[in-house]
């Protein structure tokens, strides 16, 4: 029997041998020492870009960081007034399905339950709301959508080495190495990703494109990429159905859904979707994206529907394990929402907002035992960005059990870790107000409006408050705000139609 021969990798096979088993930092060291030797190595030269680009990629179909400059100052939605069920700006709220008014969201305009997906984060509500939002990009501008990445990626991704930087981008030939089939891949990545300046990368994939005769379908998705940073969705639009035109991928049709996505076109989104799953059935991307849209527009049943079609073509998706789970709890069916979300603990994942559904699934099927070790183990590994929604969450546990004392208590420290947390004080107000304290409630039901004035639950209590005391011009503003957000809420006709009898009578 013949002794085993290990092999020793050296130069540049070991760097592709590691890279190829992502072991980049390892690669990209040995990329580093062979450029000492001889800077003119081109292969070389081109492995370290990608394996620098590699290590901050970020998938762009996922990232979505829209600020408040892109959000309340966009200029390119073309029906700002659209009629319901065409618009994110104007949801269906009759459904057969889940009502929006029994899904609640977070000032974030996520799900309660913990369920964060792209575009989950548009701030709802005013500019003015959003301008008194504290910061998350830690600066003092208006957080665009581009510097919630850069403070991301931080000085990390620029930061020179013992060389200096890497790639000199004021110095480089754009044209000679764009124009280079060998390495134009590859600088386009490095200086998308890791560099992060769009403007050179636009210029790259520009020239690229035309050394190729305007042929290349790549190209084309990687200038529509540009555009989407810019926020010139027009040309993005016309690259990718240009692209489409030469040949149909996956990664084509997303972006061009997610392009009809960013100026309020649901519906066009809709359509491309479905051309995608015509040439890739059970495609779960096109799947996905469909269930995202018919959920930002209200129809709950068929976004539920399409999550389910994901389950089947891929069984350990979360996302969709998730809302199918979301929707079953909200359903009034906690223990089925429950072995979901169990099943999602069985995959691996970790996380407070997990564990907060499951202690929230258990109390809804009265199993005591379980939903308290849950919540416990919630509270003891929540972040401080969701330690608000855990603690509200914890007072509505403590509203269920009877004690009002500890309930109240619980939206404190909620308000304590976020003092715009609306729903909060809402909960909070209307403990005080069986308490007896009218007027501190109304001060709180004031403060949630001023945190997010098209919040429902906040006009409707205030304009109970307000027609008890006899204010009945304010409480019928208030109820007519409340019905911008839930048109078909009985109460709330009910009130209007009494109040509008006694401005009859005067």
């Amino acid at each position: 029997m013949s002794d085993d021969v290990s092999v020793e990798f050296s130069g540049f096979i070991k760097a592709f041998r590691l890279f190829r088993n992502n072991r980049l930092s390892e690669a990209e060291a040995v990329c580093t020492a062979l450029l000492r030797k001889n800077p003119l190595d081109q292969a070389t030269w081109a492995l370290k870009l990608q394996c620098l680009s590699d290590s901050t990629y970020v998938d762009e179909l996922e990232n979505e960081d829209v600020g408040l400059a892109e959000t309340f100052l966009e200029q390119n939605v073309i029906a700002p007034n659209a009629r319901p069920g065409t618009s994110f700006q104007r949801p269906k709220t009759t459904s057969k399905g889940v009502n929006p008014i029994l899904r609640p969201s977070t000032n974030a305009g996520r799900p309660i339950t913990g369920v964060v997906r792209p575009q989950s984060s548009f701030k709802s509500g005013s500019m003015e709301q959003a301008v008194r939002t504290a910061r998350t990009a830690k600066t003092a501008r208006a957080v665009s959508s581009t510097s919630a990445r850069n403070m991301r990626l931080g000085t990390a991704s620029m930061a020179s080495g013992g060389d200096g930087e890497f790639v000199n981008l004021a110095r480089l030939n754009i044209d000679k190495y764009a124009a280079d089939p060998q390495v134009n891949r590859q600088l386009f990545e490095y200086v998308f990703y890791y560099v992060n300046d769009i403007r050179i990368a636009h210029q790259i994939a520009g020239v690229a494109t035309k050394s190729a005769g305007y042929e290349d379908h790549f190209w084309k998705n990687q200038l529509a990429k540009c555009y989407l940073r810019l926020g010139m969705l027009q040309d993005a639009t016309k690259q990718l159905i240009s692209s489409l035109q030469q040949k149909q991928l996956i990664e084509t049709f997303a972006f061009l859904a997610k392009a009809y996505n960013r100026v309020d076109q649901p519906m066009a989104a809709l359509k491309t979707y479905s051309q995608g799953l015509e040439v890739f059935p059970e495609d779960v991307t096109m799947l996905t994206g469909m269930a995202r849209v018919q959920e930002a527009l209200g129809e709950y049943e068929l976004s539920v529907d399409l999550y389910k079609k994901v389950l089947d073509a891929q069984s350990n998706n979360i996302e969709a394990i998730a809302c199918v789970a979301t929707t079953y709890y909200y359903g009034g069916k906690p223990e089925i929402a429950l072995r979901y979300y169990r099943r999602i603990l069985q995959m691996g994942v970790s996380s407070a907002e997990l564990f907060m559904n499951i202690g929230l699934c258990c109390l809804a099927a009265q199993q005591f035992d379980f939903a308290l070790s849950s919540i416990m183990r919630a509270q003891a590994t929540m972040t401080e960005d969701v330690a608000a929604d855990i603690w509200y969450n914890i007072g509505q546990a403590m509203v269920d059990v009877g004690d009002l004392y500890s309930a109240s208590r619980a939206y404190r420290i909620a308000l304590s870790h976020d003092p715009d947390h609306s729903e909060s004080l809402v909960n909070l107000g209307i403990l005080q107000h069986r308490e007896g304290k009218t007027e501190e409630a109304r001060s709180l039901f004031s403060s949630a409006i001023s945190k997010n004035p098209t919040m429902f639950e906040g006009n409707f209590n205030l304009a109970l408050v307000c027609l008890h005391q006899g204010k009945y011009h304010e409480c019928r503003k208030l109820v007519e705000k409340a019905l911008i957000a839930f048109p078909d809420h009985e109460h709330c006709k009910k009130i209007l139609n009494t109040i509008k009898v006694l401005y009859e009578s005067i």
